[in-house]
């Protein structure tokens, strides 16, 4: 009978240690498959860091893996605002994010101006559920305080006069919508300090360095434009639509679903009630869940006064925009007026140039080798010749250059 060596046992064991190892990391993958560090700030304000998967995600507010791919940052996808069954999904700028009812979640991120709009969010939220217990408070002392019925009425009044809070989703909207603005207000505004003074050296002196500036300063232009355009249509297309603002009334749509809840769980619990009235009843209340249409102007007054300050600021890149072709126009004139200026001088030049071939053709007739009676005369009519040969050629000069400005060949 064989008996293993001792080699052989280690190389065993080393095989086996190896095949665990691989089903371990094996596992440890499958389970980090698509496992993200997700920032939550719950409706109390708190902000936390949890581990959560893609499939937890959309359990956790219903949402289709399209939307969530929207807020990878890794794929460019255009600014949307998207109102979902339980969740909004707001992609603006460097906001992406889920909104429910009760907590928003984003990707963690060491953007600053993500960590910037963390700490407005949850100041947002904090300052809001002050003012509620504030509120509820003031309440409760006027219960206490008024007995009179007349003084009951006037507190009432006082209290419905107050400002209404709004719902949690609509604070989160609200802060993502001022983060968005703000944050492309500061690039136009930084576009503008560089794009004028940029633009008025090009006018003062057209130069390579100063066209490479205006180069860059109108590609930057574009590309803001069209970022804020696509906000601007977006905003615009939500208010056009009162089911996608109906959509985003989650906490009510919450409230409904739970109070329709308990009406079905006390219908199940009362006895007497004859089946038919019982499917009378269950599609009413489905009747009236699905048939949900809240009041929208809240949520409308909310995007309308975003969408008046993305259209400011779209009117700024557009009166830039003007600026930046006024420029081009001018600039494009300057150069048309230098090159009518090169044309004529080469009009000119090419008329002296004729007429000093003229003089050179006279010379030559006389450099002949023939003999010529003016070769036997005296030197002063030698001389005479010659300066009736510059007059002459002086003289076609002038009638040259007077009949090329009346054929409008130069300028006067």
């Amino acid at each position: 009978m064989n008996t293993p060596s001792k080699n052989d046992m280690a190389m065993e064991e080393e095989t086996r240690h190896r095949a665990g190892g691989g089903m371990h990391l094996m596992q440890t993958r499958r389970k980090g498959i698509g496992v993200k560090p997700w920032l939550v700030v719950s409706e109390f304000g708190q902000t936390t860091v949890e581990e959560v998967g893609k499939q937890s995600i959309m359990r956790r507010t219903g949402l289709p893996g399209r939307d969530l791919r929207a807020l990878d940052p890794v794929l460019s996808y255009p600014s949307s605002i998207l109102g979902r069954e339980r969740a909004i999904v707001v992609n603006l700028e460097h906001i992406r994010a889920i909104i429910t009812a009760k907590e928003v979640l984003m990707l963690n991120s060491n953007n600053p101006l993500v960590v910037q709009f963390v700490e407005d969010l949850a100041h947002r939220i904090t300052s809001a559920n002050n003012y509620m217990i504030q509120q509820e408070s003031k309440k409760n002392d006027m219960d206490i305080g008024y007995a009179s019925e007349a003084s009951w009425n006037s507190s009432k009044e006082t209290m419905v006069t107050c400002q209404k809070v709004q719902p949690f989703e609509f604070r989160a909207l609200e802060a993502c919508l001022e983060s968005a603005c703000r944050c492309l207000d500061s690039k136009t505004q930084t576009l503008e300090k560089e794009a004028y003074p940029a633009l008025d050296a090009l006018t003062s002196k057209v130069s390579t360095l100063n066209l490479e500036h205006a180069r860059q300063i109108k590609s930057r232009l574009v590309a803001i434009s069209g970022r804020v355009q696509k906000v601007r249509d977006e905003l615009e297309h939500l208010l056009d639509d009162d089911n996608d603002m109906a959509e985003m009334y989650l906490t009510e749509k919450l409230e409904t679903q739970l109070m329709d809840q308990a009406s079905q769980k006390e219908k199940e619990e009362t006895s007497g009630f004859s089946l038919l009235d019982e499917r009378s009843d269950d599609s009413h209340s489905s009747d009236s869940y699905i048939s949900f249409k809240p009041d929208i102007e809240e949520l409308e007054m909310l995007l309308e006064a975003y969408f008046a300050e993305i259209d400011g600021i779209l009117q700024k890149l557009s009166h830039m925009s003007e600026y930046v072709d006024d420029t081009e126009d001018f600039i494009n004139i300057m150069l048309d007026d230098k090159q009518n200026q090169l044309l004529q001088m080469e009009v000119t030049l090419g008329i002296v140039n004729l007429i000093l071939n003229a003089g050179i053709a006279a010379v030559g007739v006389f450099g002949m080798n023939i003999h010529i009676s003016l070769f036997d005369t005296t030197p002063t009519q030698f001389w005479e010749t010659v300066a009736g040969i510059c007059l002459a050629c002086l003289a076609l000069y002038v009638f040259s250059i007077a009949w090329t400005k009346k054929q409008n060949l130069l300028a006067l």
